[in-house]
């Protein structure tokens, strides 16, 4: 990996950054959202950010009084420079709301922080996420900003890039949402055309090519497998910081994707991330890191390599359990 060396050109002053909206979405798990916004109201700049709030239908009349609940409690929020509440008047579904929220803010903005109601996120989320978006705003390569990274165990860098996008706390522009292929089957077609499914998966290590096609079939309706593949094929990347500032709370009884598993689990930082611009290409190292605890995950004890990653995989690209 090289790294271009720091200097005050690298950053522009606090006064002057500009700081991206944050897009939220929600749907029926009141006590998930309240964590969710209490942990960004903590935040140095959430008092200087918009906040647009995403709110799903019900599907189901049984989900009526949560979803109603969602909204009482997010009309009473405060905190940020302006909190906007987008009710949807019917189900739409997680992909179909993040996928047109995501593209409204970009068009009024240019940029966003995407969240969802199960990301508690570090004092110093917001910071980062603003100060990336700024430090990589016209880098053409870099297509996004996550805030979350796994409990790896080896060493990492403060922060690095990899190929493709991700989807626990991060942040794009409109140059990068604009990039967003919605036909699974086109990018199927096109990482088998260019005999990419093993380097897509990780080198085999994680069945992102199988959420792609359960997505065809309609087995999932993932916006963030396509969100990894459209940005895969073209060769963008994502910035990573080195320790996670994004904590998911969503794993348990209540969510999409439920499942009982610590696997993921990490708490976020207590402090900043130091950004240095860096030069747009894979940082190789990390993605072996990557592939390594994929694999090591796979081998944990008490479950059967098929059922574990397809676990995680499900976990990570998320079937919304309202659609």
């Amino acid at each position: 990996m090289f790294v271009i060396s720091a200097n005050i050109m690298n950053f522009k002053p606090v006064l002057m950054m500009t700081l991206a909206p944050i897009a939220l979405f929600a749907y029926n798990r009141l006590w998930h959202l309240q964590q969710t916004v209490e942990a960004l109201q903590l935040n140095e700049f959430a008092g200087e950010s918009d906040l647009y709030v995403f709110s799903d239908g019900a599907k189901l009349d049984q989900d009526d009084d949560a979803v109603a609940a969602v909204r009482n409690y997010l009309v009473a929020v405060r905190g940020f420079k302006s909190v906007v509440i987008c009710k949807r008047e019917k189900n739409i579904g997680l992909a179909h709301n993040i996928i047109s929220g995501v593209r409204e803010i970009c068009n009024l903005h240019d940029r966003v922080i995407v969240m969802e109601d199960d990301l508690v996120t570090s004092p110093f989320f917001l910071k980062y996420m603003n100060e990336a978006l700024d430090l990589y705003e016209t880098t053409a390569e870099v297509i996004s900003i996550h805030g979350y990274i796994y409990p790896l165990k080896e060493e990492i860098p403060e922060s690095f890039l990899l190929r493709g996008a991700d989807c626990w706390g991060w942040a794009t522009w409109k140059r990068g949402w604009i990039l967003f292929e919605p036909d699974a089957l086109l990018l199927l077609t096109e990482l088998e055309r260019q005999n990419l499914c093993k380097e897509f998966d990780f080198n085999g290590s994680f069945p992102y090519t199988k959420m792609l096609r359960d997505q065809i079939a309609g087995k999932n309706n993932s916006w963030a497998i396509r969100w990894y593949a459209s940005a895969f094929l073209q060769k963008k990347l994502t910035l990573y910081p080195g320790r996670s500032l994004v904590h998911n709370i969503g794993n348990d009884a209540s969510g999409t994707h439920s499942m009982d598993s610590k696997q993921f689990d990490v708490l976020p930082v207590g402090r900043s991330i130091s950004l240095v611009r860096l030069a747009p290409v894979e940082n190789l190292s990390a993605r072996h890191k990557v592939e390594r605890y994929f694999r090591q995950v796979q081998g944990a004890p008490h479950q059967s390599y098929l059922s574990k990653i397809l676990s995680i995989a499900r976990t990570l690209c998320r079937r919304p359990f309202y659609n």
